[in-house]
């Protein structure tokens, strides 16, 4: 619940922002999600800080959604991450980040990602972009995020599995 970390993170159903105002409203969306965590359509995962094994954060892959309108393919997936600030800067996002996208690409076996990120949010679209995925720099799209008023302008990106095997085998 740190204003900061959920501005650009979650894209909820304007319909239920009510229920994000306080700990006791959101308890049964969270008990609801760590009941169904093992079912093998989720892929969500809490990011942990190896030295303490604090939950420092989240890390998932999603259905694509309002940013994919143009792809109806159960094989293309979305991303999205946050970490606490205090843990920022120190390359944990990235290190979560390639191995969701190892583990989507070589054992879930999607085909693409197909994702977005805030043009003012540079922290996540750098990571999006030391992963390998490429900004599609003809268009933009508008984001409606939960904790904002306004649609936030943001960049389109793709990764499929083929540039993502080819630079894993640079980094050989």
């Amino acid at each position: 619940m740190i204003p900061d970390i959920n501005r650009y993170y979650l894209g909820i159903d304007m319909r239920f922002k009510d229920n994000l105002t306080s700990w006791e409203k959101q308890e049964p969306f969270y008990r609801d999600k760590v009941l169904h965590a093992s079912d093998p359509d989720k892929f969500e995962w809490s990011i942990f800080y190896k030295e303490t094994g604090e939950v420092i954060g989240q890390i998932n892959a999603h259905v694509s959604s309002k940013e994919n309108y143009d792809i109806q393919d159960d094989s293309v997936m979305s991303v999205g991450w946050y970490i606490d600030p205090n843990y920022q800067g120190l390359g944990l996002a990235s290190e979560a980040a390639r191995a969701m996208i190892k583990y989507m690409f070589e054992e879930v076996d999607i085909t693409y990602f197909r994702t977005s990120a805030c043009i003012c949010n540079p922290a996540s679209w750098k990571i999006m972009e030391k992963m390998g995925f490429i900004r599609d720099n003809e268009r933009t799209i508008y984001n409606e995020y939960t904790f904002l008023d306004e649609p936030v302008e943001s960049y389109l990106y793709g990764l499929s599995k083929e540039m993502y095997l080819e630079n894993k085998e640079r980094r050989i």
